[in-house]
Formats: structure tokens, sequence, C-alpha cells
């Protein structure tokens, strides 16, 4: 696909805008569980709302800028989170904690967070890799994986960042609605709730509901999540209620979403996202784009060790302008289904455009990341990158233990062969035991294939881990694993964290 440089700027700009028109108009409805009867804005003129949906991405921008698109993952943004975000509401707080005590991501987004992973805090911000990956919406899918999963770990609101950002990539390929839709259904289970709800809204509309009818179904259909309410499900069906029901009219978009009530923040600034991208500035209404001006208004960094933050659309703008024909490229796979190349000339969308935006995820590229990606989609699993390598390690369970407790690691390694080259080799490990702590296996070689016809996954076969825990564990215990690739120079050392049960 080639797309227009300015086209494209015109649409990113716009998607900030509606996102800041949206978080404006839904913030003082934010928790109210009611139908609502919104027609406008309650704020002064000029003055947005500040809005954590927008603040997190700036952090993440600012990961991008300093690391490089081929070093975000999990766990940078996790030390990027502890550094730069203050706000610690619901699942952002009980992240933080698990990060503090050493839990790598996903697994901060897993322990003590049953409610909280299913909830909102990261489909709210996938626009930062929708807009540096236009068009590729897996690579955006990917990367919101990685954001989602450091305080979501594998519940339903990384389903709905992946849908979100997948559709909002695709967005600057495809205007019809519906088609965007099944595009990020397609990257998702089919037996996950988000997936299932969103088939759900589809049905109601196409049988002809009044939007107030499908809302009332959907949040009788997510009664059981939490206390029905706040939680990913209903609060994407609702964004994309409001783009159903609005017909291609931003106003009446945004409004019928924040008048489903719940979290209406968040419903609002993703429908006036989307439809900017969708439609460009020229879709965006100028007595609500002149009301909210340009501003961005922030609550949730730490401006004690704050980075140059961008403070207007225009510069959020000209930022990701700026860095995403690098993200973009370094996104390159040798085999790849959807490219996006900027350029000058007209924007050029193929014919099959929506059955390859379409594939479901994984299937349009062949990268070490996306062998990444999906092999940690699973719960209590984390990976770790070494070099030519990638370690993939599974508890048998929640990370929590008792005194004396037997407890099971199973690893799995994956050659990088498309960075590293494709050559099979050996990896040595040990395992380094706290006190009080024993093993099964202190020492292990094990054999990575590359790539053949016959071992196209460049997996190795999985390694299981006995360990007995001290009788008297502190708080956490900490097992370290030290892996070397041999011919290699590099020693890798990856901890593994217990937490001790109250």
């Amino acid at each position: 696909m080639k797309l227009n440089r300015e086209v494209y700027k015109d649409k990113v700009k716009a998607c900030w805008i509606g996102k800041n028109i949206g978080g404006t108009i839904g913030g003082p409805y934010e928790g109210k569980r009611e139908i609502l009867d919104v027609k406008g804005f309650l704020t002064e003129s000029g003055e947005p709302m500040p809005n954590d949906d927008l603040d997190l991405q700036l952090v993440w921008l600012h990961a991008v800028e300093k690391e490089g698109a081929k070093n975000i993952t999990a766990e940078v943004l996790g030390e990027y989170w502890l550094s730069f975000i203050a706000a610690a509401p619901n699942e952002y707080g009980i992240c933080q904690s698990n990060m503090r005590i050493g839990l790598t991501p996903p697994l901060s987004g897993e322990l003590g967070n049953n409610l909280w992973k299913h909830s909102n805090g990261a489909w709210i911000r996938t626009e930062v890799w929708a807009t540096l990956a236009p068009g590729m919406p897996d690579v955006a899918a990917r990367y919101a994986i990685e954001d989602a999963k450091v305080d979501h770990g594998t519940g339903e609101g990384t389903y709905a960042a992946m849908f979100v950002a997948a559709l909002e990539s695709a967005a600057f390929a495809l205007t019809d609605l519906r088609k965007l839709i099944e595009v990020g259904l397609s990257k998702i289970p089919a037996d996950c709730r988000v997936y299932k709800t969103i088939k759900l809204l589809l049905t109601l509309h196409d049988e002809g509901k009044t939007a107030i009818e499908a809302r009332n179904a959907i949040q009788k259909f997510n009664e059981d999540l939490g206390d029905g309410w706040f939680q990913a499900p209903s609060n994407v069906a609702f964004a994309m209620l409001g783009l159903l029901y609005g017909e291609g009219d931003f106003k009446k978009s945004m409004l019928a979403a924040v008048n489903c009530g719940d979290d209406t923040d968040c419903t609002a600034a993703t429908v006036g996202s989307i439809f900017g991208i969708m439609h460009g500035t020229k879709g965006i209404p100028e007595d609500w784009k002149d009301h909210i001006g340009d501003r961005i208004i922030t609550c949730c960094i730490n401006m004690g060790v704050c980075f140059r933050r961008v403070k207007t659309c225009t510069e959020l703008t000209e930022k990701v302008v700026r860095l995403a024909p690098v993200v973009v490229e370094q996104s390159r796979a040798e085999r790849q289904v959807l490219f996006t190349e900027f350029t000058d000339g007209d924007t050029e969308i193929e014919n099959d455009v929506f059955g390859k935006l379409s594939l479901p995820y994984g299937k349009s590229e062949e990268s070490d990341e996306m062998r990444r990606s999906l092999a940690a989609l699973k719960p209590n699993t984390f990976t770790a990158k070494c070099g030519s390598f990638t370690v993939i390690v599974s508890y048998d369970g929640s990370p929590e233990i008792v005194g004396g407790e037997k407890r099971y690691l199973t690893l799995k390694f994956i050659n990088n062969v498309k960075a590293y080259g494709n050559q099979p080799f050996f990896v040595n490990a040990e395992v380094l035991l706290p006190d009080g702590c024993a093993t099964d296996k202190p020492a292990f070689r094990v054999y990575l294939p590359h790539w053949t016809p016959f071992t196209e996954d460049c997996e190795s076969d999985e390694v299981t881990i006995g360990l007995t825990m001290p009788d008297v564990p502190g708080a956490t215990t900490t097992v370290y694993l030290r892996l070397r690739a041999e011919g290699k120079y590099a020693v890798h050392t990856v901890p593994v964290v217990f937490v001790t049960k109250a």
C-alpha cells in the first residue's frame, strides 16, 4: 500500500483531535451507569479535560523515540511505566506494585488482578501503535499486546487492545466500518468475550434493535464480569455501537457512545480517534474542533522526572509523522503480506486489501517478533529476549507459593533466525537458587533448530524444571536462569520471581 504523506498526516491529526474531543465530552460522566442524555460539552471553550487515555501514549511515544521500535517490549514499557506514570488506580496500581517486587509483564498484569485485567486501561491507549503502523494491523496489534500485557496480562483487556489497534491501523486503508470491525475481530480468539460481545452487537444492529436496546443487551451479556461495569468487552462494544448507530455523523456517533454510560471518556475518545482516522480533519465538525482547541492536558505523568512532553495535538502529530517511517521500516519482515510505503504521490490501495488486512493474527508476516508475540499469549508465561534466542518461561500456575511447596517451570527456546541467521545451535543453562531452594535440574543443554520445512517455528523441545521452595520463604523467592548460546560470548540472566502467599 502507498500512503500519501499529507493524507496520512491529516488522518493522524484528526485522530488526536477526535480523541481529545471525546475525552472532554465524556469525561464528566465517567462511571455513570444509567442511560444518559448528553448533547454536548460541559467544559468552557478551549479547555480540554485531562485524560489518561492520552497520557500513557505520550510516554510510549517517548519510549519508541529513545529505544527504537525493534526494542519495544512489555518489559521495556514496564520500565518506562515505573519511571514516568504516577497514577495508580485499579490495574495501573496493581501492575506497578507487581513490577516493583520483580514480576515481569505479563505476570505484572495477572497477579491479584482478576477483576481489572478485563477492564479498560489498555484498549483506550492504542492510537499510538496504529498511527505508527498505518495499514499494518498485525504490527499495531503486536505493539498493543506488549503494551496491554503490562497491566492486563492475558485478560480481556489485552484482547480489546488487539481489536482496537488493528481496527485503527486498518482505518488508514479502509473506510467501510463493517469491514474495519471484521479486521479487528480477525486478530482475536473467537472464544474471548470481546469477540463474542462485538458479534452480539452486530447481530442486534442487523436485527434493527435501537441503540438503547443494544446497549442494555450488551450490559446484560457481560454482567458476570466484575460487577458488570467498567469492563473492556462492554465498553469496546459501546464505542462500536456509537460508530454503527452514528451512521457516519461525528457528533451523532460520539453522543451515542457517551449516552450508553459507563467508561464514557474512553468510549467517546475512541469513537473520536477512529472517526478521525477514517475521515480526516474534514470529518470533524468545525464548532467542536474550535471548542476543544489544540492543547493536551495531562494528569498521569510524573512531572518531577518528566521528559520533554508534547503539549498540543499539532506537536503530537508532527512527532508521530516523523517516527512512523522508521517504525514501519523496522517492522519490515522477509515474508510480509502487508507493508506501507509513504509517498508524495497518490495513495494507492490494493483491490484485495481487505482480505490481507483481515488475515488471522500472525499470518501476515514471518518474523522473530511475531514468533515471540504468539508464544507469550498464554497465562502465567513471560518471554525474555536473549540476543540470538528468546526463552519462554511458563509457571505451572500462579507465581504465588507457600513454604516447602514443589513447583515446576517449563522452558522453551526460540531461535531468532531472522536477526541472527538461519543456523542451529545449543543453549547452555544453569539454574541459580536462593538459600533453602532445591531443583532437580541445576544445569542442562538444549538444542535450537534453525528454520526448515519441518521446523518452521524454530523452537526447542520443552524443558521442565522441578523446584522445591524454601521451608520459610521471604516475601519473594527469585530463581535465576543463566543462559548462553554456544559459540556466543554474551551471558543472559533471567529472573523468575515467586511471591509468598499471605
